[in-house]
């Protein structure tokens, strides 16, 4: 018994089959989801903890990180301390009001920290801060 179906065999079938689309979405998705993380490690240091609230983000701020053995970097690029404020300057597009982050590990000498924050501050930038991770009660 043959079925005779309402359309003739030469006119274009007009429904869109999604499974395909569906199907390359997923894996996208779970590519973007595993990549992600991946995206936002930069340097690493073993930051400090700190109980203080973590403040609001307007934009995207200026991250100046100086790793356990004491070099210094500008968002994931090493820098010399000489050229730390041209870099700087270059970098915020001549803003001194550009919001930096300085990231020191825990394991560095704190004077070294205070004295590129100072660097910094005394080059005229307004917005300098230091980062340390949450507070995690043992």
């Amino acid at each position: 018994m043959a079925f005779k179906l309402n359309r003739s065999s030469k006119e274009p079938m007009s429904e869109i089959n999604v499974t395909p689309f569906v199907d390359v979405m997923l894996v996208l998705l779970i590519i973007f989801m595993v990549t992600a993380p991946l995206l936002t490690v930069g340097v690493q240091v073993d930051l400090p903890e700190s109980s203080a609230d973590s403040l609001p983000e307007e934009q995207e701020p200026l991250t100046l990180t100086i790793n356990s053995k004491g070099e210094i970097f500008i968002q994931e690029s090493k820098v010399e301390y000489e050229k730390i404020i041209a870099k700087v300057l270059a970098v915020s597009k001549n803003r001194t009001d550009t919001r930096i982050y300085v990231r020191g590990d825990k394991s560095i000498n704190y004077g070294r920290v205070l004295e590129i924050m100072g660097l910094l501050s005394g080059s005229g930038f307004t917005k300098v801060a230091l980062i340390s991770e949450p507070y995690k009660e043992r």
